[in-house]
């Protein structure tokens, strides 16, 4: 990533967080990483003046208490977090759940694909698409 702030994971699953981590390792991305496990940690974290703000978040769709669905209809609502670009990173292939994920302005939808080396290229695209943008600094 091209911006030195931190990336959030929003992810229940520690053996996808683990395996988010290990990808960007190994494609030398270095920024610091927050991690909750679902929306409502989430939302508590990026609310707080004091925390620093991630340069993007992966976040997952399928999780207790605020999913991600939810957590990004209640992010709609909050401007300073509407600039902070959200990929959903999830297994879900629901058309309702694109559809709903464009609709609260996400930047990007990505399947989470089985294969390690198919994960490694999903995470580099990201990586690409985001050191190639813009971003504002916030």
């Amino acid at each position: 990533m091209k911006s030195r702030r931190p990336i959030m994971i929003v992810e229940d699953d520690e053996i996808d967080v683990m395996t988010i981590k290990r990808a960007l390792k190994e494609i030398k991305v270095s920024n610091k990483i927050i991690h909750k496990e679902n929306g409502e940690d989430a939302l508590e974290y990026l609310t707080d003046s004091n925390n620093d703000m991630p340069c993007i978040i992966l976040l997952d769709l399928n999780m207790p208490r605020m999913n991600g669905i939810e957590f990004l209809e209640k992010r709609k609502d909050i401007d300073s977090l509407k600039i902070i670009p959200v990929v959903v990173l999830t297994t879900s292939k629901e058309e309702k759940d694109r559809l709903s994920s464009f609709q609260f302005g996400i930047a990007g939808y990505m399947i989470k694909p089985v294969d390690y080396l198919q994960f490694i290229n999903v995470i580099r695209t990201i990586d690409l698409y985001w050191t190639l943008s813009e971003l504002a600094e916030i």
